[in-house]
């Protein structure tokens, strides 16, 4: 059985998809460390007529000290819900698409969510589902596993009955490659390509929210991430 593990990223970009794939079973590191600068699991890029531009969900920090991402709650202060979807709106007006998701897009942008675990799970799932991939998603709070970086990993190996950790080829510097070898754990490696598709406004743009290849290609846009799916090796 192939897993593989992933912080839970807000709004993820397609080679998150490429690596679920790949995978049986996608751990979601909920019960890590929150890191302490800017992070995937509170923003990502989309795209209007002036370029790139970020969504950034606020959260409280301050004060807090160090909080495991499960732990940490959204400001629910603020309009940046409605200048987010007004946002969301203006640049995908034109986007074929839109019209088919605007209504799961205002759900996010709700005081639905209390944690940011809470809201990107639902987004990841929504994107899982419109993509058809049916890899199985599972929580590390679900697994009664401790550790930290490599030791961590091979933990939730063991706790899910896994033979193959599954980690995109950049991690590979932070890995311990020894420890899965003498815990019979093979260890492969994926290098994400990004899709290339049509897209509104100009020069095309890699490595956005995957919102936008959904956005933009509908039903099309699980045949382009399947196109551009890499193989897993050594």
């Amino acid at each position: 059985m192939i897993l593989s593990a992933n912080q839970p990223y807000f709004c993820a970009f397609p080679g998150f998809f490429h690596k679920a794939l790949a995978s049986d079973v996608l751990i979601m590191l909920d019960e890590v460390q929150f890191p302490r600068g800017t992070t995937w699991i509170t923003r990502n890029r989309f795209k209007n007529d002036r370029g790139m531009f970020w969504i950034t969900v606020p959260v409280r920090k301050k004060g807090l000290g160090l909080q495991r991402i499960s732990q940490v709650r959204i400001c629910q202060e603020g309009r940046w819900r409605h200048k987010h979807l007004e946002s969301i709106k203006a640049a995908y007006a034109n986007a074929p698409y839109l019209g088919d998701h605007i209504g799961f897009m205002t759900e996010v942008f709700s005081n639905t969510f209390e944690k940011i675990i809470d809201l990107n799970m639902a987004v990841t799932r929504y994107l899982m589902k419109n993509l058809q991939v049916e890899t199985k998603l599972r929580l590390l709070s679900e697994l009664d596993v401790t550790g930290k970086g490599t030791e961590l990993l091979l933990e939730i190996c063991r706790a899910a009955g896994a033979t193959v950790f599954l980690a995109q080829r950049q991690a590979g510097k932070f890995l311990d490659a020894k420890i899965f070898q003498r815990n019979g754990i093979e260890l492969r490696y994926i290098t994400c390509v990004p899709p290339v598709y049509p897209q509104l406004w100009g020069d095309f743009l890699a490595n956005l929210s995957t919102l936008d290849l959904l956005f933009n290609c509908g039903p099309g846009a699980r045949d382009i991430l399947l196109r551009s799916r890499p193989a897993a090796g050594r």
